[in-house]
């Protein structure tokens, strides 16, 4: 089978699958970890930052150690499908455990947040960075691989609008008003679907480009390789400062819709463009078809971060619907930089919304949300073409060690974002005991929602000017890469 082959609708779907399980978890601890940590399991939020710091930084010195490995996993399904197999089960476990809250003391839950956490980044690297490794061989044709992308990148979409939008009203739902019991029972369900999801994976997908037979490598050779190819170092510090903002910005929502806006005016704001009502008519089906515990929570908070996450993953999915004609047209960089350009000017712009400005708040997030999802495809599209560049250039490919060191920036960024979320939290005065927050605490989220995510944007807008592999670039090497590769086929 050539590397160029199309690929087919039920690969594409059933790659996009393990992404969706993945992010069940991933988004989770985006945007709920810090909230999770303070408000429902009563760590001060001091404690938080330190576990979220030092437990991600595991999980990211990991990573690349498991690219290593990867690299060097030899089995008949291939290098990188088979630790998509291994982990599944113990992938999802983890989670349930990491958002269990056992009556310990302050001391005890402490000890017992970091040694879960510490557990699941690491888990989640074994299983995330070989799945990431595979969109990078299952095929070299470029137009597939932003094909690929775009269904993977929908498959993120549909977890982070179930996280986002659905999460905390199921978990006082189903914990019937305890939190702690809702988030612990609502992790059940997301584990028993991500299992399902990582298998379905593993048995729809394929790996075409291997290495020649007569490559060696070592890994002295493999990062001296990193650390002289331009585009890799330009993609590691994109993909650090896109992830501290993800999740300094998606964790810090939570905490705005609670303390910052205008609880009277987010419930007429609710009411007037008719959220209140469909949300009735919801619970009166539920009712009607027997599901009579079935209630939405009543306070405007919980509804209204839910309609705000809402409204930006519609608009992030018409974003990603975009993004695939616009990059095989202008190239991957060029839109990169468009959507994030975007993307920072309308984050930065909550800087000026008083708590009262509600139909601005979502508006802003309208756009917000169509500029980030141009690029939320491109990344790991990017990433790919980094391997390819590696190859063209070095003649060995070394597809998870490049794929592993930007999951170290992943990581890297979310450990930071979340550390410096639950950080700013402590230094302007939040209480996790306190029912009103002090002025001081409020002004802290409204900055943490508009002026420090604009700026960590601003970073790796800056790294994209230095990427250098723009559209006839990414023809070139795809071109050069077909020529030396030939009509070779790889069997299982």
């Amino acid at each position: 089978m050539s590397t160029t082959e199309r690929i087919s609708l039920k690969e594409k779907i059933g790659y996009s699958l393990g992404d969706l399980a993945a992010n069940l978890i991933f988004q989770t601890l985006m945007t709920f970890l810090a909230f999770f940590y303070t408000d429902v399991y009563k760590i001060p939020p001091s404690s938080a930052s330190a576990i979220i710091f030092a437990g991600g930084m595991v999980g990211a010195f990991f990573t690349p150690v498991m690219g290593m490995i990867a690299d060097r996993t030899k089995t008949r399904w291939g290098k990188f499908r088979p630790w998509i197999l291994w982990t599944s089960v113990p992938f999802g476990v983890i989670a349930i455990l990491a958002f269990s809250t056992p009556d310990f003391s302050t001391g005890g839950k402490i000890a017992y947040a970091m040694i879960t956490y510490i557990l699941l980044v690491i888990v989640y690297a074994a299983n995330n960075l070989p799945y990431s490794s595979l969109s990078g061989v299952i095929t070299g044709n470029m137009s597939d691989r932003n094909s690929i992308s775009s269904y993977r990148f929908t498959g993120v979409m549909i977890a982070q609008f179930v996280v986002q939008v659905v999460l905390l009203p199921l978990v006082f739902i189903v914990g019937d008003g305890d939190r702690a019991a809702g988030f612990e029972i609502v992790m059940g369900f997301f584990a028993v679907i991500g299992i399902v999801f990582f298998l379905i994976t593993f048995f729809t997908t394929r790996e075409r480009i291997v290495p020649s037979k007569e490559q060696t490598s070592s890994v002295k050779q493999d990062l001296s390789d990193l650390f002289h190819n331009r585009p890799w170092i330009m993609m590691l510090i994109l993909t650090t400062f896109i992830f501290i903002t993800m999740a300094l910005k998606s964790g810090v929502y939570v905490y705005y819709f609670e303390n910052y806006l205008d609880q009277t005016a987010l419930a007429t704001f609710l009411t007037d463009v008719g959220f209140n009502g469909f949300i009735n008519s919801v619970d009166s089906m539920f009712e009607s078809m027997g599901f009579v515990g079935f209630h939405w929570p009543n306070d405007a908070p919980t509804s209204g971060f839910s309609l705000f996450n809402a409204v930006a993953i519609l608009m992030m999915l018409i974003g990603i619907a975009f993004s695939k004609g616009l990059a095989d047209k202008y190239g991957k960089r060029d839109v990169f930089i468009v959507g994030l350009s975007g993307a920072l000017i309308t984050q930065f712009l909550f800087l000026f919304l008083a708590p009262d400005a509600i139909g601005a708040v979502y508006v802003l997030q309208l756009f917000h949300g169509f500029f980030y999802g141009l690029t939320i495809p491109l990344l790991w599209a990017m990433i790919a073409d980094v391997a390819d560049y590696s190859e063209w250039k070095n003649n060995r490919r070394a597809t998870a060690i490049v794929f592993s060191a930007m999951a170290f920036g992943l990581k890297v960024g979310m450990s930071m974002g979340g550390a410096i979320l639950a950080g700013l939290l402590a230094l302007f005065g939040y209480n996790e005991q306190a029912v009103i927050q002090p002025d001081t605490a409020i002004q802290g989220i409204k900055l943490s929602m508009s002026v420090f995510p604009a700026l960590t944007f601003l970073v790796g807008l800056v790294s994209l000017i230095f990427y250098n592999i723009d559209k006839s670039m990414e023809v070139r090497i795809e071109k050069e890469l077909l020529e030396r590769r030939g009509s070779s086929v790889t069997e299982e």
